[in-house]
């Protein structure tokens, strides 16, 4: 069961939905979680994008790595593609992960940001980040609701993220009263 593996940056850790046999903190190094994709559906339109996290290149990332039952593999991938590639911003890597508790090292499925696709923002300066999680809208609900819904999250997790921190006080009071 070692190759049956997930690993989740941003609303998977704690919204994976799907089923899966153990979930444990992990690291992937080359990557790092950063609001770099555009996003033209979940909590923007192309006319208005918002932003969501992606993986791109350089440093590490913790987040959560999945165990999955082999017999629920496929079943869980295609879920993931449909959850994930709606616009096919990502593209599904597998990529060597470190788990935090027993210091193991697996292989996990993980989206990393396609960087030649048009929805990829790049890195952006505090005030255009400001500009597009404000403003963002889309069938999942207020981008700002997703950055401090996230940001919550990881903060439970013990993860600092100083690029959601840094941001966080700029958007905070646009957030919506429930997260999303």
């Amino acid at each position: 069961m070692e190759n049956y593996w997930i690993f989740g940056y941003g609303s998977l850790m704690w919204r994976p939905g799907f089923a899966f046999l153990a979930r444990e903190p992990a690291r992937v190094h080359g990557y790092h979680r950063s609001l770099c994709v555009y996003s033209h559906v979940h909590r923007g339109t192309p006319e208005e994008p918002g932003l969501v996290l992606g993986l791109d290149r350089g440093g590490s990332c913790q987040g959560i790595a999945f165990q999955v039952a082999p017999e629920l593999w496929e079943e869980t991938l295609a879920y993931l593609r449909a959850r994930e590639q709606v616009t096919s911003v990502y593209v599904e890597k597998h990529k060597t992960v470190r788990l935090l508790r027993s210091g193991r090292s697996v292989t996990a499925v993980t989206y990393v940001v396609d960087r030649v696709h048009r929805q990829y923002a790049g890195v952006l300066d505090d005030d255009a980040l400001e500009h597009h999680v404000r403003r963002g809208r889309g069938v999942s609900g207020l981008c700002v609701d997703y950055v401090m819904n996230t940001l919550a999250h990881l903060r439970e997790m013990n993860i600092h993220d100083p690029a959601l921190e840094r941001l966080a006080p700029r958007v905070a009071p646009y957030a919506a009263s429930s997260s999303s």
